[in-house]
């Protein structure tokens, strides 16, 4: 039996209210060794879900982004009850900035497959959570079918170039298959904006086993699909980034995948 998912979601939404929203663009930032940022809000959001999550459930270990990359690979190896992977803090070069686009994201991960998954938008109150075969919702609320969007033609793409070689950008950048491109800075939270249609093509050069963890189960129950570049699943259960190609629904993932191959 997986834990209570309302109880799970309660306990991010209060934690995040009460950790990232104070420290909101009020926080000193610092650069980590693979060169992103971290920030005291990174730190104190991981001991805070931490603590109360081994305090419920103390049979399963949480992997952090906030912890050695051995720590990491050490639990990978040798959890057997599951084991939590938590983002506390994704968006931090937005949250740092003053820019409000950023999420916790934690999710379950047993047999090698991800079973629950929990993301939250502390700013608009939006908690998007997931178990394997019951649907995805929104703030409770089933999310509605993304069955009718429009063609891959007048669609919008979510599309991290930063991460992406250049080729592919380039051509990207001169003949866009799709009408408009976004680029937000929250993979986590941007797998959510696939899920919801609000968005529609998604694409990432790489992304962490924490970062895309809880969003492809998401966007998976709320009729979405999701790859590699190589056309791999993109879960595995490693610390390798991995590449994602996503869409909001099968025609137009299929659209989007044909684009990607035909260059």
């Amino acid at each position: 039996m997986n834990p209570p998912i309302e109880e799970l979601q309660s306990l991010l939404v209060t934690a995040a209210r009460e950790e990232l929203l104070p420290r909101f663009a009020r926080v000193e930032r610092e650069i980590k060794t693979d060169g992103s940022v971290v920030t005291e809000a990174d730190t104190s959001m991981q001991q805070r879900v931490r603590d109360e999550l081994l305090k419920k459930w103390p049979r399963i270990p949480l992997l952090g982004e906030e912890m050695s990359a051995d720590a990491q690979q050490a639990l990978l190896d040798g959890s057997k009850e599951g084991l939590w992977l938590l983002d506390p803090l994704d968006g931090t070069s937005n949250f740092a900035a003053g820019i409000p686009y950023f999420c916790v994201s934690l999710a379950l991960i047993r047999g090698g497959e991800v079973v629950l998954g929990i993301i939250y938008d502390p700013l608009r109150d939006e908690c998007f959570a997931a178990e394997k075969g019951r649907g995805s919702t929104l703030n409770g609320g089933l999310l509605p079918s993304s069955a009718q969007l429009p063609p891959i033609s007048r669609s919008m793409g979510l599309i991290d170039f930063k991460r992406l070689d250049g080729e592919l950008a380039a051509r990207l950048a001169t003949q866009p298959p799709y009408s408009s491109q976004r680029s937000f800075g929250s993979g986590a939270l941007d797998w959510c904006m696939i899920a919801t249609g609000r968005c529609h093509l998604y694409l990432h050069g790489g992304q962490k086993l924490w970062d895309y963890a809880a969003g492809q189960l998401i966007l998976a129950e709320a009729g979405g699909l999701s790859s590699t570049l190589q056309n791999e699943p993109v879960l595995y259960q490693g610390l390798m980034p991995r590449s994602v190609v996503a869409a909001s629904n099968p025609e137009l993932f299929l659209a989007w995948q044909k684009w990607l191959l035909a260059g």
